[in-house]
């Protein structure tokens, strides 16, 4: 037998994996390194979150991210350079935070890199009918696994959208293996730079749990905030939008996409919602000349609404009532204090931090992906039915070290 087949079958036989998880989002800000210790499979998962940590990228990280990133037109070389490149840097900085932790590579087993992604093509993007639903993340696996030596599970999202599915959101599967429970209603709102729900009832039956984007989270904020405070990779604490007043004129303009009267589940990204859209809006309500403070409040609003109304739309349509859910909050959009006092006000539900759950909500996609990762090994059979964007897979291509 190949012997890295015999790791593989030996690190699926143990009674517990420790796996690292790597997210790098929308929001391009840095690569999010999870160690996590997970045992058992499905919905018997069990999670603890060892270390965890942010590595920043640099600008010139940004800036060559950038050329490439959700655009129609792209010099091609300098994408085939840049999915070794990556590989090559997330390698480095997984290494350099196993040092900082005292962890020896030997000790852990696996490695779920999620990748960088470049471009989200789903049908309701590109509309063309030949294609199909179509995503793409560098930052190649293999560099990985020969870097470190271990062994590594990447581009998860192809198989997503081999099964039928659009490649994204993919948290429907750890939040409820992990995050689900009978009992309690709950919504896993994530605020990346896209935003996205998972909906967990509490009968915990897979075939009523979905996962949807609802629009944007943090990607226009912080797009208009690098645009207008170069030296601000974001809008911290919601310093400039609290200066500001929604302009309704405008916001009534970002909220007549198409995009938000599609059926759920759905997938967006910065291909749709970026800088060109906004300007759009602006002329089309006569808003081109408001100030920067009250654009900001503006698209801080926009997330706010697009979020709540696509929260009461599904509830809506159950037997239960807005209040008898827990709101449970992760990614960047958590730390900004006027989006989340809006929602608080446009959803009377209980507002708390996945950490309150065990997980960092900071951390909670890296480890995601970690569990992803579990079900790629060791995982059996979970049936979330036959519905439409959430196929019962197992996900990720393996990269062996040698």
């Amino acid at each position: 037998m190949n012997k890295n087949i015999q790791s593989l079958y030996k690190i699926a036989q143990k009674p517990a994996r420790k796996i690292i998880g790597l997210m790098s989002g929308t929001s391009m800000d840095g690569l999010d390194v999870a160690l996590c210790e997970i045992s058992d499979a499905g919905e018997s998962t069990q999670v603890k979150l060892l270390n965890f940590d942010t590595v920043n990228y640099s600008e010139e990280i940004k800036i060559e991210m950038r050329k490439v990133f959700a655009k129609q037109t792209i010099e091609f070389q300098h994408l085939a350079l840049l999915n070794e490149w990556i590989g090559v840097l997330h390698a480095n900085m997984i290494l350099e935070c196993l040092k900082c932790w005292n962890v020896p590579t030997h000790e852990v087993d696996l490695i779920a890199s999620h990748g960088q992604t470049v471009m989200h093509a789903p049908k309701i993007l590109h509309k063309q009918d030949k294609f199909p639903n179509a995503t793409l993340q560098i930052g190649d696996g293999d560099h990985i696994a020969v870097k470190t030596g271990i062994i590594t599970i990447s581009d998860f999202r192809q198989k997503h959208l081999a099964a039928g599915g659009e490649g994204a959101p993919l948290a429907v599967y750890g939040d409820y293996f992990i995050f689900g429970k009978k009992g309690e209603n709950r919504i896993m709102l994530n605020m990346g730079g896209i935003a996205n729900f998972t909906y967990l009832p509490t009968t915990m039956n897979p075939e009523e749990v979905f996962v949807t984007d609802t629009g944007t989270g943090n990607t226009l904020i912080d797009a208009f905030t690098r645009l207008y405070f170069p030296e601000k990779a974001y809008d911290k604490d919601a310093e400039i939008a609290k200066q500001g007043s929604v302009n309704q004129f405008l916001l009534n303009e970002l909220k007549a996409d198409n995009f938000f009267k599609g059926v759920f589940p759905k997938t967006t990204g910065p291909e749709l919602f970026n800088i060109e859209y906004v300007k759009k809006a602006q002329v089309k309500s006569n808003t081109s000349i408001i100030s920067v403070c009250d654009l900001l409040a503006t698209l801080t609003r926009f997330s706010a609404e697009t979020i709540a109304e696509a929260v009461n739309f599904t509830i809506n349509n159950t037997s239960y009532s807005i209040n008898e859910f827990c709101i449970y909050m992760s990614g960047g959009g958590m730390h900004n204090p006027l989006l989340v006092s809006w929602l608080k006000e446009l959803l009377p539900c209980n507002f708390l931090k996945t950490d309150e759950l065990g997980i960092s909500g900071d951390a909670k996609e890296a480890v995601l992906f970690a569990i992803l990762a579990n079900e790629t090994v060791s995982g059996g059979e979970s049936d979330f039915g036959s519905r439409r964007g959430i196929p019962s897979v197992s996900m990720g291509k393996i990269s062996f070290p040698g």
